[in-house]
């Protein structure tokens, strides 16, 4: 079976279950004790001090001899069953489903539905379901003073356990798909962490390249300098000519080199670090050109002045994703509209495509969703693309809103308060 595998995602922190555990023996052990010597009720009380003594010398393994961090998915699903089988003894001695403390019994389940795979969370509720039903019929009496002794009728009974079914199977489906949409979630921004961490790491490149063309300007025009005046002072016939002409022109490629890796205009880092946000519009339509014959249309003439910013990879990549998503999706056009007042700043991306789809256009921006839309099918992916570029560009106090465009196909607008986003 599956939930016997082991699992790093579906794992339970020994630490913390290690410490409910030591909250729930103590629990029993003082309820027993008070039960035993303060109210002094009849009951078998030997048996269920020793049923929570094997209990805590299974913490101890688990605290001292387990060596993992995590408690794996079968190792999980082996102790909270036994704890669902420790609880369900305690209380079938101490008045089975008429014991107030029944309720505590789909709480290992319940836990599971958060941490654990479904399978075993299915697993610990079929085994939960069983050990309310044998509560139910086979009990011994609530311990009670002297002779007197808690009967509820059969049907209060039932009643219980049926409400515990109902809310065990209620909390048990909310965990899970809680659990599940945490780590989902969780997925999605590790995915959003790798890619930033490579668009930091590209960019480094680019800031050495830089470095580099500029530093190594000075010393390759002291190396043809002196080779040109070494091939003055030699004469025309001498064996080394013919090396100094292939140095000289060798370091001319090289200069060469340079002026293609400056032509970024990337001089120094007040450069790098700076640019306005029309050439950063330049530089990601351009890239996309380069890529596709669909007419890309950019309007900064709406914008009423040079915006200068802070390069930063999510700016970068986030608007790049939004741009990249219409290039995808468009029949033939795209526009894009930079627009600016004193107060907001806005960029509008729209496609002539087939829009966003009615199923998902309330929930897009959310990870791993999928349309059933026919036009989308052989293109769209379950949108964790968006839901980077979106994290990214709130990241940097971005609002982004998605509609239809003027096209008839998708609309992004990505707005600022100028404030957030003008580099003073």
């Amino acid at each position: 079976m599956e939930f016997i595998k082991g699992s790093k995602v579906f794992s339970l922190n020994k630490s913390t279950y290690i410490n409910l555990r030591w909250i729930a023996y103590s629990g029993q052990l003082v309820a027993i004790l008070i039960v035993e010597f303060f109210l002094q009720f009849s009951f078998n009380y030997f048996i269920c001090i020793s049923i929570i003594g094997f209990s805590i010398l299974t913490n101890l393994y688990l605290q001292f001899f387990f060596k993992e961090n995590q408690i794996n998915n079968l190792t999980s699903s082996i102790f909270l069953g036994f704890d669902i089988i420790q609880l369900g003894l305690l209380l079938y001695f101490t008045g089975g489903i008429t014991n107030p403390f029944i309720l505590l019994i789909i709480a290992p389940s319940v836990f599971s539905s958060q941490y654990l795979k479904i399978k075993s969370s299915i697993f610990l509720v079929i085994l939960t379901l069983i050990t309310l039903l044998i509560l139910t019929f086979y009990y011994k009496n609530l311990p009670s003073p002297g002779d007197l002794h808690f009967h509820a009728p059969n049907y209060y009974i039932y009643a219980i356990t049926s409400a515990l079914t109902i809310v065990l199977i209620f909390l048990n489906y909310f965990g899970f798909r809680f659990g599940y949409e945490a780590r989902k979630r969780g997925n999605a921004l590790n995915r959003l962490e790798y890619i930033l961490s490579k668009e930091q790491e590209l960019e480094s490149i680019g800031h050495q390249a830089a470095a580099a063309a500029h530093s190594l300007g000075t010393p390759l025009s002291t190396i043809t300098v002196i080779a040109k005046e070494l091939k003055k002072e030699i004469d025309k016939d001498h064996a080394f000519t013919k090396d100094i002409d292939i140095l000289l022109d060798q370091a001319k490629k090289c200069g060469e080199i340079l002026k293609k890796i400056s032509q970024n205009k990337i001089v120094d880092d007040v450069y790098v670090s700076n640019i306005t946000l029309q050439d950063l519009l330049f530089e990601i339509t351009k890239s996309f050109e380069e890529i596709t014959e669909k007419k890309i249309n950019l309007d900064t003439s709406k914008a009423n002045k040079k915006l200068h910013i802070k390069r930063s990879p999510e700016l970068t990549y986030g608007i790049r994703n939004f741009v990249g998503n219409a290039v995808k999706f468009s029949k033939s056009k795209i526009d894009i509209i930079l627009s600016s007042d004193n107060s907001e700043i806005s960029i509008k991306i729209s496609d002539d495509g087939p829009g966003f789809p009615d199923d998902i256009i309330r929930i897009i921006g959310e990870p791993y969703i999928s349309s059933k839309s026919k036009k989308l099918k052989t293109k769209a992916g379950l949108g964790l693309g968006t839901f980077i570029g979106k994290t990214l560009l709130e990241r940097k106090k971005a609002i982004i809103e998605f509609s239809k465009s003027s096209l008839g196909g998708a609309l992004v607008e990505i707005s600022w308060n100028s404030s957030d986003l003008i580099q003073k």
